[in-house]
């Protein structure tokens, strides 16, 4: 399996890294990978996640401010 060149996840946006997380996601569960393979998945799975959380929360903190100066 050729290893291709990954965008570190940091650099993602929201809608990119919930888009290869649905992937790693398939490919894992399809289980048609190696055991090595799997646990990099699952770590980069892992990292997709939480940048997607953290992406959220972003955005919603900017959404109760928002909120809470309109109601000022």
């Amino acid at each position: 399996m050729s290893e291709k060149k990954q965008t570190p996840v940091a650099d993602l946006t929201y809608e990119a890294a919930r888009d290869e997380l649905q992937q790693v996601v398939a490919q894992l569960e399809a289980g048609s990978v190696t055991l090595e393979s799997s646990m990099a998945l699952w770590e980069r799975a892992e990292a997709l996640a939480a940048r997607c959380e953290e992406q959220l929360s972003g955005a919603r903190k900017k959404l109760d401010d928002v909120i809470a100066a309109k109601q000022k």
